[in-house]
């Protein structure tokens, strides 16, 4: 394993033991994976074969010590005892635990730690969906615990995973490269917004490497760093999605009471789908992107990731500024008063070929009004451009202005030449997007036809829906129409809609005009009360 001065920074954190450490968990032990590798290759689909599981580049005990050295005495009593307060309840009853007196947000976060351990110390159940555990987790929940007077919001003292290309202070963000390993940088605003609120920052998240703008044939939800993450719905079975995998596998898995992704042309919604979630893709700059390492500033955007639409709504009030979306309780109670009857519903009749699409909307139209139309295909040429583009400008203003100091590359070039000094350990899987990027010579004044032409196309084909069919909202599937919502601004959010005969979850989303995230919630809060409920898979029951 290659020495990095990332390593000895995360090996200095266990230096000082306590002696209350739990033993609890034997060390991880990397194993033999060439049968599972050869059995990845029998799949049906191409980009389930895989050429690597587990890391090369982390240690995997590191992130086991610092579990370890937080947990203290916490036992797999406790933890089971717990188990019906925490495991798939959502943040107001977990709140209501802690005001009871039955729980408090040191023994919640401790739970949350002893199950990744659990869970990622076996080879057996490991999803590889984590990079890093924040070593200060525990502590800061004492201080939330000694503090509940300034428990204002209901995120407060609730532990929460970030993506790896979100910055958090106490962890790297690495984006999955091996380039960026010692970046440690300060809050991006989002997590500024969060902390405000008492969040605890958990951890951060595997993803797919550089939010999936890096190798051209590797697997949804691989990085260098990370290692294959891994869905717990069929482990090596069904794909993760991606770019935001890790923020998928974690809380489908139950590692968190939630996580922030981040999209660009489905990053959220695809694995969301892919793991039963609730996913949000707000509109680009309803949130704010400084400190989330780039891929397009034209289309980037963080959202929330959670079990239940009452969590996605408190999480998005508490990553923004906004007003018009600040929490309260009467909000949310007029958000769940919403009924199916008082929204006009747009449904694919393409998408109707998929049978739990087809039955979806069939219980949709007996409780309200519905239009079939045909859809048209865009034109997508010039979109590679765009963010060949915006990425390689993105970055290095990315690096200059919020990545740690110690991080020597900071051009698209730099990083290239990094990984072409071994090929083996970081890049895999090659980078021919790298490559190709930097070969791309579309010009200013062209790449702003590109983009107002893009925007226009997927505007005017959305809003023919909106405006001539007078829906209110899109029902699509997972993230099949992900780009032209993305290229057009509009919000999505994708909810459970159900389980393939496979197991595999798929899902509704919801695709509703710009500036309607209040809208959209009013309209899956509807449907809520007439669709599927997510299942946990039982092997992480």
């Amino acid at each position: 394993m290659e020495k990095s001065a990332f390593i000895v920074f995360l090996l200095t954190l266990n230096i000082a033991c306590n002696p209350q450490r739990n033993l609890v968990f034997p060390k991880w032990i990397p194993y033999d994976e060439t049968k599972e590798l050869l059995d990845t290759h029998n799949h049906e689909s191409e980009s389930m074969h895989f050429q690597q599981i587990q890391s090369k580049v982390l240690d995997k005990n590191i992130m086991l010590n610092i579990i370890y050295e937080q947990l203290g005495p916490f036992s797999q009593e406790d933890y089971l005892q717990l188990k019906p307060l925490i495991l798939e309840q959502d943040i107001l009853t977990i709140q209501a635990h802690i005001r009871s007196g039955s729980l408090n947000y040191v023994s919640l976060t401790k739970w949350f730690l002893y199950r990744i351990a659990l869970f990622e110390n076996d080879k057996n159940s490991a999803l590889n969906a984590l990079m890093s555990i924040n070593p200060k987790v525990v502590e800061q929940a004492r201080l939330r615990d000694k503090n509940l007077s300034e428990n204002k919001h209901p995120l407060f003292g609730m532990p929460i995973l970030l993506k790896d290309n979100i910055n958090a202070a106490d962890m790297p963000t690495t984006a999955g490269a091996h380039a960026m390993l010692n970046n440690f940088a300060e809050d991006a605003e989002i997590v500024i917004n969060m902390k405000t609120k008492g969040a605890l920052i958990l951890g951060k998240t595997n993803l797919s490497e550089w939010a999936n703008f890096f190798c051209a044939s590797c697997p949804n939800g691989f990085s260098t760093v990370g290692g294959q993450t891994l869905n717990p719905y069929g482990r090596k079975l069904f794909d993760t999605g991606g770019s935001s995998s890790g923020s998928g596998a974690a809380v489908a898995a139950n590692y968190a009471i939630a996580a922030i992704g981040t999209e660009t042309l489905g990053s959220i919604l695809s694995p969301a789908s892919q793991h039963s979630l609730v996913g949000l893709k707000p509109a680009t700059g309803l949130l704010r992107q400084e400190g989330i390492v780039p891929l397009s500033s034209t289309y980037d955007t963080p959202g929330p990731m959670t079990k239940n639409l009452n969590d996605n709504l408190i999480l998005l009030s508490a990553m923004t500024d906004k007003n018009n979306l600040s929490y309260s309780e009467k909000m949310l109670k007029d958000l769940q008063a919403s009924k199916a009857e008082d929204f006009v519903f747009g449904v694919n009749k393409y998408f109707l070929n998929e049978p739990l699409y087809r039955s979806t909307v069939q219980k949709i139209q007996d409780a309200a009004r519905s239009v079939e139309f045909e859809y048209e295909q865009m034109n997508y040429e010039g979109l590679t451009s765009v963010l060949n583009r915006d990425m390689i400008s993105d970055l290095p203003d990315y690096l200059d202005s919020f990545a740690a100091k110690e991080i020597a590359h900071r051009t698209v070039e730099d990083i290239i030449k990094h990984n072409a000094l071994d090929n083996d350990l970081r890049m895999p899987y090659g980078q021919k997007l790298f490559n190709d990027m930097i070969i791309d010579t579309t010009t200013k004044v062209h790449l702003n036809k590109i983009k107002k032409r893009l925007r226009e196309d997927a505007v005017k084909l959305l809003g023919k829906i909106f405006d001539t069919l007078k829906t209110d909202v899109i029902l699509s599937v997972n993230n099949w129409n992900a780009a032209e919502a993305a290229l057009g601004n509009y919000p999505c959010m994708t909810i459970p809609m159900g389980y393939q005969e496979s197991g595999e979850p798929i899902g509704l989303t919801l695709i509703v005009r710009p500036g309607e995230e209040e809208k959209l919630f009013k309209i899956a809060f509807a449907l809520k009360k007439i669709l599927v409920h997510r299942k946990v898979r039982a092997s992480f029951n």
